[in-house]
């Protein structure tokens, strides 16, 4: 790939993948929870999915910048011209920090559109990566995976006019299974990243994991909106402070291999957010949470619910079991089904 002095793309293409992710502990990563709380040490537990989304970059007309994605009407603008209040605005705004036209984009996600599993902030990091390496040359190593999440993360901060965590990211980024613990570094926000299972192990706890999409897509604005204001309003502070500690005790029990202890955790866990929002699940997703927890299942919503993907953990034996009575309930709904989702130990990855 060469490009002029502009940094316009003049022949060939890159591509680069990322992974989507389950998790426990969101909302712990926004600043705005973790900062009055970091007394407790607060963390985030996600697991990377092998169902990537890739994004490749290759040469269009010049001073025009094309947006591919599935789910969406391809959109075509001008740099100056491109709003970032579009439903792709977050592609067009990475595109003008990179100061690149004469690209198209092209973003195809594994995942389901508004799947609650991370796929706006994969496709950001993933995208952050591919113009990283067209503007630094294809030959340089690859960009640093720390300063691409922040990058991914401030832009979409930027655009959202809201404040949002981090994990998404940084499991796009690094892919595996992780705990995140979120710190202050000389005053400024930081995480530890705690590495739960080595990624040449990865590939065995998918027997204790299943992941469904209930057939509606997600909206979690509302929902993370709503926590986040009562919190600052002085609301619910008892609960979150349960909510950091219940997930303090899954990723003890996790990292001890107690999958039943995890399951026990996860379900305070969503039992706490449920309590806060009732509406974070609909009444298919309370069946999914009922069903998991009769199968001595852990059960819990990606991301901040409000539709989208539930996920399940729990024993092998008791996750077989657990299956059938999952897609029995799904199926009753249109688009609803379980995903075949196996842990993506690896995170970034160059395909081209």
């Amino acid at each position: 790939m060469t490009t002029d002095a502009s940094g316009n793309c003049k022949s060939a293409l890159v591509t680069v993948s990322a992974p989507c992710r389950v998790d426990l502990g969101g909302t712990l990563d926004i600043s705005s929870l973790y900062y009055p709380l970091a007394h407790l040490q607060p963390c985030t537990f996600n697991i990377a999915l092998d169902l990537r989304t890739r994004v490749q970059v290759s040469a269009a007309e010049p001073g025009r910048i094309r947006v591919s994605s599935r789910g969406f009407e391809t959109a075509e603008f001008s740099p100056d011209k491109a709003p970032f209040s579009h439903p792709l605005g977050l592609v067009f705004a990475i595109a003008a920090f990179f100061r690149m036209d004469g690209i198209h984009i092209d973003i195809d996600s594994a995942s389901p559109p508004r799947s609650a599993l991370g796929g706006s902030s994969v496709a950001a990091v993933a995208l952050v990566a591919a113009l990283s390496r067209l503007r630094a040359g294809m030959e340089k190593p690859d960009p640093d995976r720390s300063a691409t999440v922040l990058l991914a993360h401030g832009i979409e901060q930027g655009l959202a006019g809201v404040p949002c965590g981090m994990q998404d990211q940084l499991a796009a980024a690094y892919g595996g299974v992780n705990a995140w613990h979120w710190t202050l570094d000389k005053g400024r926000p930081g995480w530890r990243r705690q590495v739960l299972i080595p990624p040449e192990n990865a590939g065995k706890i998918n027997a204790n994991l299943l992941v469904t999409y209930c057939g509606v897509p997600h909206e979690s604005k509302d929902i993370n909106g709503t926590w986040i204001r009562r919190f600052l309003d002085g609301y619910d502070r008892p609960r979150w402070q349960q909510i950091a500690a219940a997930t303090q005790e899954f990723v003890e029990a996790f990292a001890d291999g107690d999958m039943a202890a995890a399951a026990g955790w996860m379900n305070r866990e969503t039992e706490l957010r449920r309590r806060i929002t009732s509406h974070v699940v609909d009444e298919v997703g309370a069946a999914l949470i009922d069903a998991a927890a009769e199968q001595n299942c852990g059960a819990r919503f990606a991301g901040a619910g409000g539709g989208g993907c539930l996920w399940a953990l729990g024993p092998a034996g008791a996750i077989a079991s657990l299956r059938p009575r999952w897609e029995t309930i799904v199926s009753g709904r249109p688009g609803g089904a379980i995903l075949e989702a196996p842990v993506a130990a690896e995170g970034l990855r160059p395909e081209s």
